[in-house]
């Protein structure tokens, strides 16, 4: 699954960069945080490694 945005890829990199322990966890807020917790490090990679130039920077949530 690709990222729909750049805020959404950065947000994954930020977890994914932690996951692999380049990171701390307490250094995760928001969106970040939560891929961090729901995510396995091979979706975060998927999410992380999106070609952004064409992305938004931020997509409207459908919630």
């Amino acid at each position: 699954m690709p990222a729909k945005s750049k805020a959404q890829q950065r947000a994954a990199g930020a977890a994914l960069a932690v996951k692999r322990g380049e990171g701390k966890v307490s250094d995760l807020q928001g969106a970040s945080r939560e891929m961090y917790d729901s995510m396995t490090e091979a979706e975060l990679d998927e999410i992380a490694s999106t070609d952004h130039d064409h992305l938004p920077e931020h997509v409207e949530d459908d919630s």
